[in-house]
């Protein structure tokens, strides 16, 4: 990689901040702690925090004396601004103005989950790096590394279903694997099963996915309201039920239309939205549920 980059950019997914601390290390070895400013933006987000702790650190001068055996040390410091784009506009606007300042001396390395979020004057100065989730087969080997090196005893059938779970997020799967474990070893069991990792993750089971998905074929909107509020009673998370509807309806093969299926997923994203916006779980439910029914529902006899 060149390190005559200005400014450093890394979004999405996994593993951001582990490769640049990792990075900085491999550069300054023992002068990690004096070259190297770590701020997690969602904590200190304001105006006031890049122009007094930020800007101070970019403004110091770097002495190309200091050398570490065996570390490259090049001449300019690294600040490393965490969850980026939870930063306020005059936040970016105000860094923006800092980082054209001092990229003699200092580098930036902004990351974040939503490029959206970070202001245009900013993402058109970096270098951008996009993370995207791991594969399984490179889970699978170090899960199964992990395992051996631990001496968990774990199925094939719970590894294949803790990747499943995981989707791709590598730190998530340790700690499912971990907390596994740790109730293995407590009830005294032996070996860790696919059941104990849904109820772990806290999974919703298929069938109960399956079951509402099926009511929308009745025709009955008794039986959406039915389903709907058995669910919402079970305590069962809306926003994850939503995700195994949208694999129900892209599968089904009676749905011909590929219209239909993408009208749907709109108003899964739609009804998302809302969750997060804060709507009522119940009416949002009956409406995905509703709305589904009106596309796939049998005909009236």
């Amino acid at each position: 990689m060149c390190w005559d980059l200005k400014f450093l950019f890394y979004f999405l997914l996994k593993g951001k901040t582990s490769t640049i601390l990792a990075v900085a290390r491999e550069l300054f070895g023992s002068l990690y702690r004096k070259r190297v400013l770590e701020l997690n933006a969602s904590n200190e987000r304001g105006i006031d925090v890049i122009r007094h702790k930020v800007k101070e650190f970019a403004s110091a001068a770097v002495s190309t004396r200091e050398t570490v055996k065996g570390h490259p040390c090049p001449p300019f410091k690294i600040i490393i601004l965490d969850e980026a784009d939870s930063m306020t506009s005059e936040a970016q606007s105000a860094l923006r103005r800092t980082m054209e300042l001092y990229t003699r001396v200092t580098r930036f390395c902004i990351i974040c989950n939503y490029v959206s979020r970070i202001i245009e004057p900013i993402t058109s100065r970096c270098a951008k790096f996009r993370y995207t989730s791991l594969t399984p087969e490179s889970m699978k080997s170090r899960i199964q590394f992990i395992t051996k090196s631990e001496n968990v005893n774990i199925t094939d059938d719970a590894i294949d279903e803790l990747l499943r779970i995981s989707e791709g997020d590598m730190r998530r799967c340790i700690t499912l694997l971990q907390t596994a474990s740790r109730i293995v070893d407590s009830c005294a069991g032996e070996v860790i099963e696919r059941q104990l990792l849904d109820d772990v993750a806290g999974v919703i089971p298929e069938e109960v996915a399956t079951k509402a998905y099926a009511s929308c074929k009745t025709n009955r909107f008794n039986a959406l309201q039915a389903a709907a509020t058995e669910i919402v009673n079970d305590g069962y998370p809306i926003d994850s039920l939503l995700q195994q509807l949208l694999h129900c309806v892209v599968s089904d093969n009676d749905i011909e239309s590929s219209e239909d299926k993408c009208l749907i997923c709109l108003r899964i994203a739609e009804v998302e939205k809302r969750l997060i916006d804060g709507a009522d779980e119940w009416i949002q439910l009956l409406d995905v549920l509703a709305y589904i029914s009106k596309i796939v529902g049998a005909p009236k006899s």
